[in-house]
């Protein structure tokens, strides 16, 4: 060991450990980049996570062992499914554990027992969107040769670089094993976008028994006021509902016999203006967007189905729950008024979301004082939804602690556009959070610096 490493500071030492895994950091991040996979299609992602994490010694939970299998939200059809099972398969995904994500039973975690202790839960999103990357020698993926191959999908979140820092962490905890007492859970959640998939791993039963809960999303450093490198938690991410809502009436002539029809398209036009006019709340802002309408046969023809893919959000879950009431009621009203039947789908949801200050103060501790980084004081962090708010409050339910952190660094371009892209430093630095976080928590200070010496 060099001087550094045998100094009996094992902050110290994590950093050591990840400065010389950022070319692993960079390699694993391009190639999720390359191969990018939606939400329940994360296959080769989840075989490939699985099957590095069994070599790293962890007990690895896979499939049905991961998300309780009715909980899922937004699930595609069977067919797109094995579609992307057969793809996976020829983009090199593990052969043994992909077996276990047919039917987009995706999703990975690894489990490391270190004796009695806290448990310790991390939680890594995995998937990516629907958006087609750019193809333009200023985009570096594409000038670099690791942009997406997969048209019209590419990681324009982020989620490839969190998946690559979980992997990290991973590294980095088991070699620190010998000093650390308690359980470690490194959660990579399918379905992130859209917000999906983190409820069907609470309903699994995987945060019941944890104490300290950690999860992070890389940000653009430009949105903080003070130009930090980390936010270490947050109150804030809207809760939110999706829909899909499908009118179903009775087609018919539109000109010789227009009233035999039952109108779905009217349904919907009346539903789309209504909803727009529900009143505000006192108790926090809200949102609602209806963003795709679908429906018809021609233009002489009684529209007989209709399907509208909306959103309702609200500042906190009490708002949220009002404005989901009030959508559902004109919902049906709609449909009464033009005798037509309604279905709808829920396709994903979140609450809002409180991280606990006890472990926000102990993250901005050790980043300022152990990895001497610039630390935010913000508390409010403006933003969208995150499902990640279920397993908080599962956390906080049972009095553990949990929190949400922001990761900042340079991001050239808006997230969700085709150009995203971001400086990979933020990967390492992602690394070193989590993984001195988690030794402050379980640490065995004597024991580790027994080890160091």
């Amino acid at each position: 060991m060099s001087g550094l490493e045998n100094n009996g500071n094992p902050y110290e030492r994590i950093i050591r450990l990840v400065e010389g895994m950022e070319e692993e950091l960079v390699a694993y991040r391009r190639d999720f980049h390359k191969y990018p996979e939606a939400g329940w299609f994360e296959m080769r992602t989840s075989s490939l996570i699985a099957r590095r994490l069994t070599e790293l010694g962890y007990e690895v939970l896979t499939g049905q062992e991961v998300c309780k299998r009715e909980s899922r939200m937004g699930v595609p059809p069977e067919r797109e499914l094995q579609e992307q099972y057969d793809r996976a398969l020829r983009q090199g995904a593990d052969p043994e554990f992909v077996e276990r994500t047919r039917g987009g039973m995706t999703g990975v975690i690894g489990i490391l027992d270190c004796g009695p202790g806290p448990v310790a839960a991390m939680r890594f999103d995995i998937d990516a969107l629907g958006v087609y990357e750019e193809e333009a020698p200023e985009h570096r993926p594409y000038r670099e040769g690791f942009a997406s191959v997969n048209s019209g999908v590419m990681h324009a979140c982020g989620h490839d670089g969190h998946a690559a820092i979980g992997l990290g962490v991973a590294a980095v905890l088991v070699k620190l094993r010998g000093e650390l007492r308690g359980k470690i859970k490194l959660i990579f959640q399918p379905s992130e976008e859209g917000v999906r998939g983190a409820k069907a791993i609470v309903d699994q039963g995987h945060l019941g028994d944890v104490d300290y809960f950690l999860a992070s999303h890389i940000s653009n450093r430009q949105v903080d006021p003070e130009g930090a490198d980390v936010l270490p938690g947050y109150d804030g991410g809207l809760a939110t509902v999706k829909y899909d809502v499908i009118f179903r009436g009775r087609a018919a002539h539109a000109a010789a016999s227009p009233e035999e029809g039952r109108h779905a398209m009217l349904a919907a036009a009346t539903a789309v203006l209504n909803l727009y006019g529900i009143p505000r709340h006192s108790k926090g802002a809200s949102r609602i967007n209806v963003g795709t309408i679908h429906g018809g046969s021609g233009r002489n023809v009684v529209a007989d189905e209709v399907k509208l893919e909306m959103e309702v959000r609200g500042e906190n879950t009490q708002v949220n729950d009002a404005m989901k009431e009030y959508a559902l009621r004109i919902l049906k009203g709609a449909a009464d008024m033009h005798d037509v039947s309604v279905e709808v789908r829920v396709m994903g949801a979140a609450d809002s979301l409180e991280s606990s200050r006890p472990l926000m103060e102990r993250v901005r501790g050790i980043c300022k004082e152990r990895l001497g980084l610039k630390v935010s004081d913000c508390i409010s962090f403006p933003g969208g939804s995150e499902d990640v708010s279920y397993m908080v409050r599962e956390v906080q339910a049972h009095k553990g602690e949990a929190t949400f952190m922001r990761f900042f660094t340079e991001v050239p371009s808006a997230f969700h556009s085709r150009q995203f892209d971001f400086n990979e430093e933020a990967l390492g630095m992602g690394v070193k959070i989590f993984s001195s976080v988690v030794y402050d928590i379980l640490g065995d200070k004597e024991q580790g610096e027994k080890g160091a010496g």
